[in-house]
């Protein structure tokens, strides 16, 4: 297996130091942060293993602060309830004595029911798209030195963007964007496994749709993001070595917040997961960017 999607999978597995208490590592994949998509995998992974012969169907996230990449996270499992359908699970994430994130989750033994579907958006295959790190070299020049990092990181999915990418964007733009993402290599059969790696992947590019529609330039720094929650719903079986389409839209942003939400569908059309997300949207004052820069204009 190539091995930035073997140790992915060591992050997401955990150790087990008490019955519902997990600890996990970090990895730097460029970001001022822990990747928030990390932490949701690994809270998930940890409640998953305090249940047996049930299927994660949906959680719940609250991002409450950054994570330190360079320490050890904490998962601490509230076994909130075993029903005779479903189990619930809270989870706190703790680091330096403090929490960084609330989820709750929620698992449901396999049954059979009404059955539909929302219809798979006409994009074009993923079959010659460009990857996201073929990014032409004059546009990776504009970019500054962190973000170019995070841009260029060996990553362990392939995303393939199905709209032209413009990261000094000047032209408003419809919120809307897909993009095709599967896992690097072939994966072992392990469904919760496959969840926790979709619950991982399902943090990209998410809440920057919201952004779309006001032209901001994310080369500038005139615009801070940060994920304040996240939702995910599984609805039915899929893989992660195989194309997913990732379909979001933002249908509003306001109060220096934006709102996006995703559906994520296979080739051949099945919907498969649904995602939603709010994170603080703020732009930066350019003059006020400077005044803070410049000694000499501060009393």
């Amino acid at each position: 297996m190539h091995p930035v999607l073997t140790d992915l999978i060591a992050l997401l597995q955990l150790e087990r130091i008490e019955d519902n208490i997990f600890r996990g590592d970090s990895r730097d994949i460029g970001s001022p942060q822990v990747f928030g998509g990390q932490v949701v995998g690994q809270a998930l992974s940890a409640a998953q293993h305090t249940v047996e012969g049930r299927v994660a169907h949906s959680l719940h996230a609250y991002f409450l602060r950054r994570g330190d990449v360079n320490a050890p996270i904490i998962y601490d499992v509230d076994r909130a309830r075993d029903g005779g359908s479903f189990s619930n699970r809270r989870v706190v994430a703790i680091q330096h004595g403090r929490p960084i994130l609330n989820l709750a989750a929620s698992f449901q033994a396999p049954e059979k029911g009404l059955e539909h579907q929302a219809e798979m958006p006409d994009v074009p295959p993923p079959d010659g798209l460009k990857d996201l790190t073929e990014v032409a070299s004059d546009v990776l020049e504009k970019v500054p030195v962190k973000l170019r990092r995070f841009m260029t990181h060996k990553r362990p999915f392939e995303f393939r963007p199905v709209e032209p990418l413009s990261l000094d964007r000047r032209r408003k733009l419809e919120p809307r964007k897909h993009v095709w993402i599967r896992a690097v290599d072939r994966l072992p059969d392990d469904f919760t496994l496959h969840q926790n790696l979709l619950a991982y992947v399902s943090d990209f590019e998410l809440l920057a749709t919201s952004t779309l529609p006001h032209g901001l330039s994310m080369t500038r720094g005139s615009v801070i993001m940060a994920s304040l929650d996240h939702a995910l719903w599984f609805h039915c079986g899929f893989r992660m070595d195989e194309w997913l389409l990732y379909s979001m839209d933002s249908p509003n942003a306001s109060g220096a917040r934006g709102f996006a939400r995703g559906q994520l569908f296979t080739e051949g059309g099945k919907l498969v997961a649904s995602t939603s997300q709010e994170g603080l949207v703020r732009v930066i004052d350019p003059a006020r960017k400077k005044l803070r820069s410049d000694p000499s204009q501060q009393s």
